[in-house]
């Protein structure tokens, strides 16, 4: 079907975003990567935007370097878990590990999921202080590598770059069911990076 050939189109063009933001690691690649968003929220037919029309662009915090940051991947025996969505269902994922990191004076590690169907897939969603004022309250994702969001690592070295965190489908859309960031990735404080919402969330 035609639906099955636009999602391959759309996660090509998803994975050739990342491609160029591990290729470059510039400022400047933060304004290409946000600017194909908006045109592919726009117009692709996958897009999750319901009223393409009156569409006018996705929000974000201002740009800042002080939020990549190189995280060190700390393995731990893989154990099943089931991570709810916002509506009904839930997504099987393994824990792997956690990534831990420092940033403007915080210590945190997050939680390691790698997807179990498909040919799996590293996915790290995460909350923060700013879920349920500026972000969306079930969190954002950070990576999410089956599908082609994928800042890059080296060894045990995993870039976390908030400014291209970016929240689920549901944001858009009642029609996406989505999985929500697991209470063990709530981190203490507010990350002021990424994507961000353009008027005051529902209540959670």
């Amino acid at each position: 079907m035609q639906e099955h050939l636009d999602l391959l189109d759309y996660r090509r063009r998803v994975a050739a975003l990342y491609a160029e933001v591990r290729d470059t690691n510039e400022p400047a690649a933060s304004d290409r990567w946000r600017s194909a968003r908006d045109q592919l929220f726009a117009t692709h037919p996958q897009s999750a935007v319901e009223d393409k029309a009156s569409f006018t662009g996705l929000s974000y915090f201002p740009y800042d370097q002080a939020w990549r940051i190189i995280g060190t991947f700390r393995p731990d025996t893989p154990e099943k878990v089931s991570v709810p969505h916002n509506s009904a269902g839930a997504t099987e994922f393994t824990r792997i590990g956690k990534v831990e990191f420092s940033v403007d004076a915080n210590s945190a590690e997050l939680e390691v999921l790698w997807l179990s169907a498909y040919g799996g897939g590293l996915f790290l969603p995460f909350r923060d202080q700013t879920n349920g004022a500026t972000t969306y309250g079930g969190g954002r994702y950070l990576l999410d590598t089956a599908k082609g969001a994928d800042l890059g690592h080296q060894g045990d070295q995993i870039v976390l770059d908030f400014n291209y965190a970016y929240h689920p489908s549901c944001v858009q859309s009642p029609r996406w069911s989505c999985p929500l960031a697991p209470p063990a990735n709530n981190l203490s404080f507010a990350i002021t990076a990424g994507e961000r919402l353009s008027e005051s969330p529902s209540p959670q």
